[in-house]
């Protein structure tokens, strides 16, 4: 920030008399440069800022100011700041550069100009941009399906930041016009994820942050799998359930929980069991109880193992038939040896004969 330093007492009457002839009365006083208003100047917090004011005639009495009080007075610098200096390419130039500007800077400067005719002033006012930051965001949180959630992300900028919230799901759903808090009643299991917080304005690129929701509900079988088998073979029943937190599986056998024993295994992952029948016997063949369950509730599913039966094949079955002899003449006719033609009838086809012979069919 500019500060004014204070003048040694030996050299007050110096300095009044300095400023007597240096300033005109009412500093500052708002008008044209020279003939010309007050201008604006726009500069990103951190960057270098150069505040310009040219005179007419070299030997021109010049100052600088601000609302702090007098920064430089001809090439006497009056502020303990470092990073102000008088920018002078060439004889009429008496610019200032402010280096780093910051917040604080911001605000009208006057440039002030004792010619030999009448005093001029040139006021230029410096606006400080800062880039979007995100300064506080709520943690990640964990509630029962149905809660009512509230998110918070505050943020700085200038100008003042847009803020929007985003559920980072494939659709990637935007809740605009929420600011700083996006409410969520009663929330649903497929409302958990991670939600993401943006910060934006023009200066610069957004500030990005995130929350993971955390939704937790009670058990649902979404799969129950029964299976069959045949004795002395291997056979495994499943079940799947959805849950948060994870559920804990158990088996169960006529109420009697079975555990991993006697043939028996039992294997459990998040979300999934199943139950292995190493060697089938007859007496593990009935029904079975898969039960899911978290601190927030409990549900079951029933399972059969069936016994498998086998198709038995048929024994191949034997024609019966008996062999007719007749004689037949006339051309194409094919005989034995003795003269006569032999045919193989087959026993059902010479029934079926008689009896459509018969019924004169």
């Amino acid at each position: 920030m500019v500060a004014r330093v204070q003048p040694d007492r030996k050299q007050l009457p110096l300095v009044l008399l300095r400023l007597l002839c240096l300033l005109p009365t009412g500093l500052p006083v708002r008008s044209v440069d020279f003939n010309r208003g007050t201008d604006n100047i726009t500069v990103r917090q951190g960057d270098t800022a150069i505040l310009r004011c040219v005179v007419e005639d070299k030997n021109s009495k010049v100052a600088w100011l601000n609302r702090s009080g007098i920064i430089f007075a001809g090439h006497d610098k009056w502020s303990l700041d470092p990073r102000v200096e008088l920018e002078k390419r060439h004889s009429l130039e008496y610019s200032l550069r402010i280096q780093k500007v910051d917040v604080y800077d911001e605000g009208s400067y006057t440039c002030s100009v004792q010619t030999q005719h009448e005093p001029k002033t040139s006021q230029v006012y410096l606006i400080v941009q800062v880039p979007p930051k995100i300064s506080n965001i709520s943690s990640d949180v964990t509630v029962n399906e149905g809660s009512n959630v509230t998110l918070v992300c505050m943020a700085n900028g200038r100008p003042e930041p847009v803020i929007t919230w985003r559920h980072l799901t494939p659709t990637g759903r935007e809740f605009e016009g929420e600011e700083e808090y996006l409410e969520i009643l009663g929330i649903t299991r497929e409302q958990s994820g991670k939600y993401e917080c943006k910060a934006a304005n023009e200066v610069s690129s957004a500030d990005v942050k995130q929350v993971k929701v955390t939704v937790n509900y009670p058990p649902t079988i979404t799969e129950s799998k029964s299976n069959e088998a045949t004795t002395g073979r291997k056979a495994s029943l499943k079940c799947e359930a959805s849950a948060v937190p994870a559920p804990d599986f158990e088996w169960y056998r006529d109420d009697t929980r079975i555990n991993s024993a006697n043939g028996l295994e039992i294997k459990s992952t998040e979300g999934q069991s199943s139950l292995t029948v190493t060697n089938v016997t007859e007496e593990h063949y009935g029904n079975y109880t898969c039960v899911a369950a978290n601190n927030l509730g409990v549900t079951n599913a029933s399972l059969v193992l069936f016994k498998r039966v086998l198709p038995t094949i048929p024994h191949p079955i034997q024609e019966i038939g008996t062999t007719v002899h007749f004689k037949q003449k006339g051309p194409g006719s094919v005989r034995g040896i003795n003269g006569s033609i032999s045919l193989a009838v087959p026993l059902w086809l010479l029934a079926a004969s008689l009896l459509c012979l018969l019924s004169k069919c």
